[in-house]
């Protein structure tokens, strides 16, 4: 039986939508990519001095350092972190809420990168956010962690990560409570517990 002109036509406008949406969904796939903190990207660049501030397990200051930051490759990373610690603070992954172990976390103490052991917040400004993952309305020093702008999931966040060895370790937002009115939504995973 032979096809119609009109028939083909539509075959062909069928098989050139598929390949435009096809295509339109890799492009979106490759720019939601893209506009995630670029943490493999800044963490392959060369290593260069920080200043951080140090603190003692106690969450005593010490003071001011420079230091090299932390760089390793994906395989050593692999080998040091868990799984969903290796997602969450190298490739900007978020664990489940309510999943974590420190969200509702009550002990006096200090919290330390799990990738460096840097110290990022202290138990004196944690509070229950109600989000399921630990929430602070400030970091235990601002030279500890570092700001920049996540696009990914089609909105404008502020990533929170490390200064130290740039693990990605949450996000920050304007809802939290006095003095700073912060929220400082953290992933338990990126995060080490030192009890005081």
């Amino acid at each position: 039986m032979a096809v119609g002109s009109g028939q083909l036509r539509g075959r062909e406008f069928s098989r050139r939508n598929f390949l435009i949406v096809a295509g339109s969904a890799a492009a979106g796939v490759m720019l939601w990519k893209s506009r995630r903190p670029g943490l493999l990207a800044e963490a392959a660049s060369a290593p260069h001095q920080v200043t951080i501030v140090q603190f003692s397990d106690v969450g005593k200051k010490i003071g001011k350092i420079q230091e090299m930051q932390v760089v390793k490759t994906e395989e050593e990373w692999k080998k040091q972190l868990s799984p969903l610690a290796f997602e969450v603070t190298r490739h900007a992954d978020t664990e489940r809420a309510f999943s974590g172990q420190y969200w509702n976390l009550h002990d006096k103490g200090i919290f330390r990168c799990i990738c460096c052991d840097n110290a990022l917040f202290s138990s004196d400004t944690k509070f229950d956010s109600g989000t399921g993952w630990p929430s602070f309305w400030a970091p235990i020093a601002q030279e500890n962690v570092r700001e920049s702008n996540d696009a990914s999931l089609g909105m404008d966040r502020t990533a929170i990560s490390c200064t130290l060895c740039n693990a990605h370790l949450g996000h920050v937002f304007d809802d939290g409570p006095a003095p700073t009115h912060l929220r400082y939504c953290m992933n338990s995973v990126a995060l080490k517990f030192i009890k005081a």
